[in-house]
């Protein structure tokens, strides 16, 4: 069985990515039934993320910034 070994950097950047496309449709006047689902899948991904345990020393208030965002948006 192959060992899978998780990079914390690599999902920290990816999470960032989230965080980001969340900021970016919460800034339009207005959004499509698209792009709210497409905040919802982030936020969702976000949560996931925030809960794991590989975390070290990365910050991880942006990633719950976005998700009350997201929430409240």
């Amino acid at each position: 069985m192959p060992t899978f070994t998780i990079d914390p950097a690599q999902q920290y950047s990816a999470s960032l990515d989230s965080v980001n496309l969340i900021n970016d449709l919460l800034a339009k006047p207005s959004l499509t039934e698209e792009e709210q689902e497409c905040i919802d899948r982030n936020v969702e991904h976000l949560e996931i993320m925030v809960a794991k345990d590989f975390w070290t020393t990365e910050d991880l208030t942006p990633l719950t910034a976005a998700i009350t965002a997201g929430k409240n948006g």
